[in-house]
């Protein structure tokens, strides 16, 4: 497979070889393409939970069991912490 780079992007990849990080040029590349698929792997994770989360919402606003608007982006930005956290 070959690939084009931007001028920007290939002194980029040369500047992590040189300092020491990765082996080639090849090592580097193979790194961003894992750190992209494991991106889009718990960005479509996270787009399911909060599907699952609004649902939930609009079930309890529905039964009048809803929660003082004070703090929810807090509430949720916790409970969303799970998703923005790389795996171990």
């Amino acid at each position: 497979m070959n690939i084009s780079l931007t001028p920007e992007l290939e002194a980029f990849v040369q500047k992590q070889v040189e300092s020491g990080l990765y082996h080639s040029q090849s090592e580097v590349i193979r790194e961003g393409l894992r750190l992209l698929k494991r991106f889009n792997d718990h960005s479509e994770e996270y787009k399911l939970w909060l599907n699952e989360q609004i649902a939930i919402g609009l079930d309890q606003l529905d039964n009048a069991q809803s929660l003082p608007a004070s703090g929810a982006r807090e509430r949720i930005r916790k409970s969303a912490q799970k998703f923005m956290k790389p795996p171990v």
